[in-house]
């Protein structure tokens, strides 16, 4: 409920538009509401009429219902449908076709989708992240199980709390009360979606038991949500949602309904109609200005351009259009990212307009190529932050849905929404593997082929104005990290996660975010979730970075922003902050040498008091005790054994390590005391999980080290910190590291001067003016590798000493020695004298970086 208070804000701040859109949505809802009370909702096959539009071929249809002869208009419907062409994905005239191809390049899809529809038959149901749901509350009463001609569902009944939501006018459901259930599992149900599981079996197998099932459960729910009554008509992306499995069942079944004793058909178009109505006049233009809106329009504009039997549809297919274009430039942001910063609501984003451009070319529509350039967009970032195996990490929420679950894929997987993308805007480097059953469906009716596969290693980049950096190896090592705003709007779906990571090792998951388990029905869940201490970054003083206030709204939101990004073939390098701990600041420096390994370097210390505060006051020196940890969330599928300041993760022979300089480690496993331990993989599922917590107590400032080793072939045995040594009169924060392993010695520094350029500072023998360095030391030479960030020169002291130097400072910078000083990032003019004299340097164009390599997509 909203208090009085913010009421009065809101209207405060309230402009002409809304006030007048949400004036009239409350007038039009109370006349409803007063409708509701004297004259009961109930569906009339007479609406149909009117609600026809008058385009040719529909003469009989209008006499038949003009007499009530319901049958004789379906079957009029049926053929007009059959006979006009494709409009949708699915259509009749496709069908021999596409069941062909998929039975041959499919063998097994047939009887995968007949074991899924089977399943539904017997009333069972799998759903977000639960399993075998039965969604009949009167179950125990029952003396003979569902059939395919009998529904047997309660479309109200949440399975999982065993609630149900009241039969109220929309307006007056409390959805989000968990007395009523929860309402994400009600509304997954209510989407139809299974719908296409049961067209699937139905074409693949030929078997019209899943035709009749769908019947009974069209009449079931018509029965059951009469016009605007009950939770089914309070959302509007439900309905829009369901608008379009509707349409996907008009294509799957139409055919067969030549033969249908009911007149499904008729009721169908009847409720669809007053659905899309519902949503006309209750678009989310204020109250969910994102993933919502864009849902509703897509409904609208998908129903609109394949339904041109309905009279509305033109206004309908406008409206959307308009919208879902306008919302692309504010929803994209240029780097192709989805503003909300939740990985999930953007793969939704991708499937919407991948279903809009689709449609439009199917109709003629001249918005295809302006929905196709968004599609670009969104697929270029998806490629980007997919491991390459097609998964995305789970950033920010996840509810679990999909928008086309055509074959069962969880919502994580995009590869068939990359194949899809891929040949519609023919690129073939975001296609992974070979095109998978989902893009036969998708592309059918449309006439594009799908692409071979063709594998083209991507680069490490950015996602600038998302804020997600990725580094990324050829190895198949894949790091994504959070260095962006907290979300978009009220941050609905963000996650106190700034500056987090996720990351997978050579295909395989390893750091991940812990997922979001639920949205309303248990709020300590929800918060604990999306928690600070459930993410991979660090925690000071048991504070979130940004506070929750409610389920969806947030009472301080804490922004990362970047203050360096590196890249090159070599090494990739991300320096971000935050100041979710005022006063204090937490800063962030990653090191990833590819395939071999990743420095994490914390830096909290407080934070400068204004605009005109000295810089080095940030570094003074404060008495009192802080706490903080570092926590890594670890996929199950790992075997976690940490000893000492040493910890090992192991999964199918696959080896990496963890080693820190100091701090106290601990490891947790379904610890119900610290939280920690847990992940959920899906919406609706918590289990266990392994946490490993790097602890740590003392004064600011301080910092904090994690050293992944990712090469098996050189373990790093230990890592301790190292003193750096400055000019007088040069303040420095800065650290210093020797990784010890077991073919080299290496060295790191992280140091940020309070001066001008030009100042020098050392790491063991190694002296520099760069802010970030890397040397690694063999048995056979002093220096086999060097990585310096925002530098010059490098240098060390003796008779085998070296001193490598360039004309200028550059951004990044990697030699390696034993490949005949071979540079990456250098210019001419590039100097190397080892041991006394003087040594050509090789200058590699292909791999020399670009200052700030990201990524930007017009």
């Amino acid at each position: 409920m909203i208090d009085r208070a913010e009421l009065i804000s809101r209207l405060v701040y309230m402009d002409r538009a809304e006030f007048a859109w949400r004036a009239t949505a409350a007038v039009r809802a109370l006349r409803d509401r007063l409708r509701s009370r004297v004259v009961e909702p109930r569906w009339n096959r007479r609406d149909l009429l009117p609600a026809l539009s008058r385009i040719a071929g529909l003469g009989a249809i209008r006499d038949a219902l003009s007499r009530n002869d319901w049958l004789a208009a379906h079957r009029g419907l049926v053929r007009h449908i059959g006979s006009s062409p494709a409009r949708f994905v699915v259509h009749s005239s496709i069908r021999p076709p596409l069941v062909e191809r998929i039975r041959c390049e499919f063998p097994q899809a047939a009887a995968q989708a007949a074991a899924s529809a089977d399943r539904i038959l017997a009333g069972t149901f799998d759903l977000l992240g639960y399993h075998g749901l039965h969604f009949d509350s009167g179950a125990a009463e029952r003396s003979t199980p569902p059939t395919a001609g009998r529904a047997g569902i309660d479309w109200h009944f949440d399975a999982v709390s065993n609630r149900r939501a009241p039969s109220l006018f929309w307006k007056n459901v409390p959805y989000l009360d968990p007395a009523c259930g929860d309402h994400k599992v009600i509304w997954e149900l209510n989407r139809h979606q299974h719908w296409l599981t049961l067209g699937r079996a139905f074409w693949l197998t030929g078997e019209t038991k899943y035709c009749e099932r769908f019947v009974a459960e069209l009449r079931s729910w018509l029965d059951a949500n009469p016009p605007l009554t009950g939770i089914n008509w309070a959302s509007m992306l439900e309905l829009a949602f369901r608008a379009i499995s509707w349409t996907w069942a008009i294509g799957f079944f139409a055919e067969a309904g030549e033969s249908s004793e009911t007149p499904w058909l008729v009721d169908l178009l009847i409720a669809l109609d007053r659905q899309l109505t519902h949503v006309e006049q209750n678009l989310s233009y204020y109250f969910s200005p994102n993933t919502h809106l864009t849902g509703e329009a897509l409904g609208l504009y998908v129903a609109g351009r394949a339904l041109p039997e309905l009279a509305a549809s033109e206004r309908r297919a406008d409206t959307g259009r308009h919208i879902l274009l306008d919302e692309a430039r504010r929803q994209i942001a240029a780097d192709g990212g989805h503003c909300e910063r939740s990985t999930h609501y953007h793969r939704y984003t991708l499937d919407f307009y991948l279903l809009a451009t689709i449609v439009a070319r199917l109709t003629g529509d001249a918005a295809a190529d302006a929905f196709e350039a968004v599609v670009g967009r969104l697929a270029f970032s998806t490629r980007l932050l997919a491991d390459d195996r097609g998964l995305l990490p789970h950033l920010g929420d996840d509810d679990g849905g999909m928008l086309l679950p055509i074959a069962g894929r969880a919502p994580d997987d995009v590869r068939d929404s990359l194949s899809s993308a891929a040949a519609l805007v023919q690129r073939p480097d975001w296609q992974i593997g070979p095109a998978p059953e989902e893009t036969l469906w998708m592309l059918a009716a449309v006439g594009v082929e799908p692409l071979a596969p063709a594998f083209a290693p991507l680069p490490s980049a950015g996602l600038v104005e998302t804020g997600y950096y990725v580094s990324r190896s050829v190895a198949g090592d894949h790091l994504v990290i959070d260095g962006g705003p907290h979300g978009y709007g009220n941050c609905g779906h963000a996650h106190a996660d700034a500056l987090s990571v996720a990351l997978s090792v050579r295909g395989l998951r390893l750091l991940i975010d812990p997922g979001t388990a639920c949205y309303t029905s248990d709020a300590a869940l929800r918060d604990r979730m999306r928690s600070t201490a459930l993410h991979n970054t660090l925690l000071l003083d048991d504070r979130s970075q940004s506070v929750p206030r409610g389920p969806f709204h947030w009472a301080h939101v804490a922004d990362a922003r970047v203050l360096a990004w590196r890249t090159n073939d070599a090494f990739d390098y991300f320096d971000g902050t935050h100041a979710g701990y005022a006063p204090f600041e937490h800063r962030r420096r990653v090191l990833t040498l590819h395939a071999d390994l990743i420095v994490v370097a914390d830096f909290v210390s407080r934070a400068p008091a204004g605009k005109g505060a000295s810089a080095a006051a940030a570094g003074e020196v404060d008495p009192e005790t802080h706490t903080a940890a570092v926590h890594w969330h670890v996929d199950p599928r790992w075997t976690v054994d940490a000893r000492g300041r040493s910890v090992t993760f192991t999964r199918n022979g696959e080896r990496v390590g963890l080693v820190v300089p100091h701090g106290l480690v601990e490891m947790f496993v379904g610890d119900e005391a610290s939280g920690l331990g847990w992940y959920s993989p899906a919406y609706g599922r918590v289990d266990r999980s392994t946490t490993v917590r790097v602890g740590h107590s003392g004064g600011t400032p301080f910092w904090m080290i994690s050293v992944f080793d990712l090469n098996p072939q050189n373990p790093v045995a230990d890592v301790e910190c190292l003193p750096i040594w400055a000019e007088a009169g040069t303040t420095v924060h800065a650290t210093g590291l020797r990784v010890t392993r077991a073919a080299s010695v290496d060295y790191a520094l992280f140091v940020e001067p309070f001066a001008a350029w030009g100042a020098t500072w050392r790491v063991s023998e190694f002296e520099t003016d760069a802010r970030a360095l890397f040397c690694r030391v063999t048995g056979d030479r002093p220096v086999a590798r060097v990585a310096l960030v925002d530098g010059s020169f490098v240098r060390t002291p003796g008779r085998r000493g070296i001193h490598f130097a360039l004309p200028r400072a550059v951004p990044a910078l990697h030699v390696d020695f034993t490949a005949d000083a071979r540079v990456a990032g250098a210019t001419r003019g590039a100097r190397l004298v080892v041991g006394g004299r003087e040594q050509p340097v090789w200058i590699d164009r292909r791999s020399a970086p670009r200052q700030e390599r990201s990524i930007g997509v017009r």
